[in-house]
């Protein structure tokens, strides 16, 4: 029998054979730069390798596309998960401290609110530069640690970031009153977010953490950690509201705390499971190069915050609908926030596999992971579709008794459901523009399509007629620009420009040059010397 890790390409990491493959076998874009323990340049690669598999450069097209389509939805899963779970952290937290009183429930939900439009934000928007020079790094990159640098810019990158934000919560009591809200969620919400303030450092740095796994192809552990942490802040919640008697602003210090222990978990697993072969400690140069990575965190900031925006007018906008409207569009607003984390756990894993594949010198191994990633996101937009389109009449019942609030959701509920084929191709889309280091198109497709279109069309049909319909009517024209621009944008690109461009943001002393060793341009990368790594995919890791 065949015991070549080609024959068990197929198989999952702890079945398969833990020989390592021989120094002939040809690289490809999956081929560890990292081997000797010994050498700080080329860390031993039996700790190095991610949890997907390669694409044969051999095999025919339209086996090549299926085996992308099933590596995208293998790595895009753990995300997805992660995601989805990480959300639940402030679902919990509202559920637990709104049993104190209704004025108890509105403070939490109004201040989590405004923490995601903020430092979350910076969080979710301002780490994926990691997409763009992270996943590059690896691949492309003489030194393995210059990973570990690019992680120590984040943490230095992002905390800067988050300190105006940190102020404007701590001063936000005049903010909430200018937006017209009522004086005790004035009062109560800047307590809440100062109370919360530490521990959003800690969501801040438990993205980042993420996404220097991610760009090593290593997309479980987020999901692993949160099935700890998730019961813990249930735990921690219910400790501090009710028996540390702390109330209202036990849930924030609870939840807060939780973001550190995955921090920390998340660490944890690095140092002691898979990723720590690629930090070196820290070191003086993450203090070079900042603005490289400061723009394109702007950019990304820009990139998601314009689309988040948009859907709190829209929140805004219902509200000045009526009682009905408002409550409708509660129920499709919590639903889409679960079905968001679909495209962006797909735009994940698309723009960490583009980068790698870019950092890697495949042009046309990165063009097909990006349209790849394109029809999957489509393919499960479909799905949802079709799920949102078969519950429509009785969704809202798990909701509110209402028959008015029932009724309109399932009116509305067409709309929500074609939205999610566009919302697919915008999260997946804007994940290959992340991996190119193209943010700021998807920024400027994004102020375009909702700020001069969609948004103020959607506005003007609500108030004319349509009501909530027309809002999401807005929506969906908006994303729908947005994705098929954006679809445009990946598939006309000039790849082999993108892989060079991925080399120029590049430190100068990271970059492995072209020519450099006897590898194709399209195969796989380098060593230090022109010697080419011939572990296909690496040897194992210990296995999770």
């Amino acid at each position: 029998m065949d015991d070549s890790p080609d024959s068990q390409s197929w198989l999952p990491n702890f079945l398969r054979s833990k020989t390592a493959s021989p120094i002939s076998t040809p690289p490809n874009e999956r081929t560890s730069l990292l081997t000797e323990q010994s050498d700080p340049q080329s860390i031993s690669s039996s700790t190095t390798e991610g949890e997907t598999y390669e694409v044969e450069d051999g095999a025919s097209p339209a086996k090549q596309w299926l085996s992308e389509f099933f590596l995208l939805l293998r790595g895009s899963v753990p995300v997805i998960l992660a995601y989805t779970l990480q959300n639940s952290l402030q679902t919990i937290s509202v559920l637990i401290v709104g049993r104190l009183s209704p004025e108890a429930l509105a403070t939490a939900a109004f201040s989590y609110m405004f923490a995601m439009s903020t430092a979350w934000l910076i969080a979710l928007g301002g780490s994926t530069a990691l997409d763009t020079l992270a996943s590059s790094t690896f691949t492309g990159s003489k030194n393995p640690h210059d990973l570990g640098v690019l992680l120590q810019r984040a943490f230095i990158v992002l905390t800067a970031f988050y300190i105006p934000v940190a102020i404007l919560w701590a001063c936000s009591a005049p903010v909430f009153r200018l937006l017209g809200q009522e004086e005790y969620i004035c009062i109560d919400s800047a307590k809440f977010l100062t109370a919360l303030i530490p521990g959003g450092l800690g969501y801040v740095y438990f993205e980042a953490m993420k996404k220097y796994l991610q760009a090593q192809e290593i997309m479980r552990p987020g999901t692993y950690v949160l099935l700890i942490t998730s019961p813990i802040s249930a735990g921690l919640n219910y400790l501090f509201v009710y028996t540390f008697e702390l109330h209202l602003i036990g849930a924030p210090l609870a939840t807060g705390l939780s973001y550190w222990i995955s921090f920390l978990l998340l660490i944890l697993y690095s140092r002691f499971v898979a990723g720590s072969a690629c930090w070196g400690g820290w070191s003086r140069a993450c203090l070079t190069n900042i603005s490289t990575f400061a723009r394109l965190a702007i950019l990304g900031v820009v990139h998601v915050g314009t689309e988040w925006w948009a859907f709190e007018i829209v929140a805004l906008a219902a509200g000045r609908l009526g009682t009905i409207p408002l409550a409708a569009q509660s129920v499709i607003m919590t639903t889409d926030q679960v079905m968001n984390t679909i495209p962006f756990g797909i735009g994940v894993a698309a723009s960490a596999r583009v980068g790698n594949l870019l950092g890697a010198r495949n042009a046309k191994g990165a063009a097909r992971a990006a349209n790849v990633a394109a029809w999957l996101s489509i393919m499960m937009g479909v799905l949802v579709l079709i799920a949102l389109m078969a519950v429509k009449d009785f969704y809202a019942k798990i909701f509110n008794d209402d028959v008015k609030v029932i009724k309109l959701t399932a009116d509305v509920m067409p709309y929500v459901a074609l939205f999610q084929i566009a919302d697919g191709l915008n999260g997946s889309c804007g994940g290959s523009l992340r991996g190119m280091g193209r943010q700021h198109i998807g920024a400027v497709v994004n102020i375009v399509s909702y700020y001069m279109g969609a948004l103020p069309l959607g506005i003007w049909l609500a108030f004319h007629g349509w009501g909530l319909a027309g809002l999401w009517v807005g929506q969906c024209i908006a994303l729908y620009l947005v994705g098929g621009i954006e679809w445009v944008v990946v598939a006309w690109s000039n790849w082999e420009w993108q892989v060079e461009k991925a080399f120029m943001r590049m430190d100068l002393s990271e970059r492995v040059e072209v020519g450099a060793g006897d590898v194709s341009r399209e195969a796989g990368f380098y060593l230090p010397g022109g010697q080419p790594n011939g572990d296909v995919g690496g040897t194992e890791r210990p296995a999770v």
